[in-house]
């Protein structure tokens, strides 16, 4: 062990850990979900120190041996070392200052022994006054949750669009197939089971672009404010140069805010964007659970599709098969719904001139991506790329119901319709064989109307 010191006195800290004491009493005070930062998040907070190191060199603020080492030990970090050191809980006091301290710690240590240090001697590099340098966790820490947010948002975006793909493959496929579209569960008019994907793949387009603009409200960020956004201790020319130097490592057009005490305490971008994350697990979970619908039985339900089979489905009933990536589609969403719940509570409940709820709504924005991020493909590539259409079961349900009469209505009249309805509930008769027995239309007449086109399209017209 060595012993370090802060302003509670002495504490014991691993002899081999590149933390420090600020790290050792975090972890005593806060294991609640015993689950560390995201690592994306402690990519974006290194990557800020990085900048500051970089940008405290060019104004002259940090002599070059140890801005160099700094830089050093942050692309390291970056590269993928050290990583079993940032050990803090997601969920922590201080608005985040824990987060900070344990990346101040382990980026000072690492350089301390590129010095030709030992780790913990913080005179040839401290935490505070060379890592942290014109630094506050409250810019640092809440542009470190906007950097990993974008970060994360971009997979998700794109596995929309893949999603967004395989709907309309679908849709293209199954165009021909008609069948029996339901409102309120109850039988209504015919559609094509291609227009239903069509229908799924539209709301999924909205998704995709919404999350593509939120990226815009995620990229105005307070670096440079320090304690409250007034840039306190932090010399004019730092703040410049750190938001240049941030988007040339990041690869992100991020922008100084002009108002640096705005997301330094309010939170509202970050409950917009869970608010558009729930808005897609809505149109997930709906998506699911029609599918779940339309291939219930497959004997005794809808049985109008298949979905692929992924796994065994009971341990007690052979032959059972179970929609279960549909399922799990449906967890995520319900997840996805409690964690906004979460964000919501977190960014409405800060104080003054600084919310210090950051972590958890950090923590639960993070796993919404996360969610998605795993969710969607596997959605694309193991259920909707692999449904096949029970076209006779979709012509059955078509022919053996009154849903064909809301077409046929508009021939024959509202009242030969009621009519029908009543001797196919009484007899079970197809609505095609009562129409010709009737003679109300002919034989060529009726095929003309029970096109699938003409069904399914506004072009339903007397004459033809």
């Amino acid at each position: 062990m060595r012993i370090e010191h802060d302003l509670l006195g002495p504490c014991e800290v691993p002899a081999d850990a590149y933390y420090g004491i600020h790290t050792v009493r975090a972890r005593e005070n806060f294991y609640l979900t015993g689950t560390p930062i995201h690592k994306e998040l402690v990519a974006a907070l290194v990557v800020i120190k990085k900048a500051a190191a970089l940008t405290n060199l060019s104004i002259g603020a940090l002599a070059p041996d140890k801005g160099e080492a700094i830089t050093a030990a942050c692309d390291e970090i970056l590269a993928g070392a050290l990583s079993n050191q940032f050990v803090v809980d997601c969920l922590q006091g201080g608005a985040g200052t824990s987060a900070n301290m344990n990346v101040n710690e382990v980026i000072a240590n690492r350089a301390i022994e590129r010095l030709g240090g030992q780790k913990g001697d913080y005179r040839l590099i401290h935490p505070l006054d060379h890592v942290n340098l014109h630094q506050s966790t409250n810019d640092v820490f809440p542009t470190a949750v906007r950097i990993a947010a974008i970060r994360l948002l971009k997979p998700v975006t794109e596995s929309f669009a893949n999603l967004q793909s395989a709907l309309q493959e679908q849709e293209e496929a199954f165009s021909r197939i008609i069948k029996a579209g339901r409102t309120q569960l109850q039988d209504a008019v015919p559609v094509t089971l291609g227009q239903e994907f069509g229908a799924w793949a539209q709301a999924i387009s909205r998704d995709r672009w919404r999350l593509y603009k939120a990226e815009e409200r995620l990229r105005q960020v307070n670096i440079g404010g320090t304690a409250v956004g007034t840039g306190l201790n932090a010399p004019r020319a730092y703040i410049f140069t750190m938001i240049e130097k941030l988007r040339d490592l990041t690869g992100i057009s991020l922008a100084r805010t002009d108002y640096m005490m705005d997301p330094t305490q309010n939170c509202d971008v970050f409950v917009e964007v869970s608010g558009l994350l729930k808005t897609a697990a809505v149109n997930l979970s709906k998506i699911a659970n029609d599918l779940r619908l339309l291939s219930s039985g497959p004997y005794t339900g809808l049985g109008e599709i298949t979905l692929p089979g992924v796994q065994a489905g009971s341990s007690i009933m052979p032959g059972k098969v179970n929609p279960v990536i549909p399922e799990a589609v449906n967890q995520v969403a319900f997840q996805i719904i409690a964690n906004d719940t979460a964000i919501t509570l977190a960014a409405m409940s800060g104080q003054l001139e600084l919310n210090a709820f950051l972590p958890v709504i950090a923590k639960n924005l993070f796993e919404e991506l996360d969610l998605l991020r795993h969710a969607l493909p596997l959605f694309s590539k193991r259920c909707i790329a692999g449904i096949t259409a029970n076209e006779q079961t979709c012509r059955e349900h078509l022919e053996n119901s009154t849903v064909m009469l809301t077409a046929l209505t508009a021939i024959i009249g509202y009242d030969k319709g009621t009519e029908a309805a009543l001797i196919l509930k009484e007899t079970g008769k197809p609505i095609r064989d009562i129409i010709l027995e009737k003679n109300w239309m002919t034989v060529s007449e009726l095929e003309a109307v029970l096109k699938p086109e003409r069904l399914t399209s506004p072009s339903m017209d007397k004459k033809n």
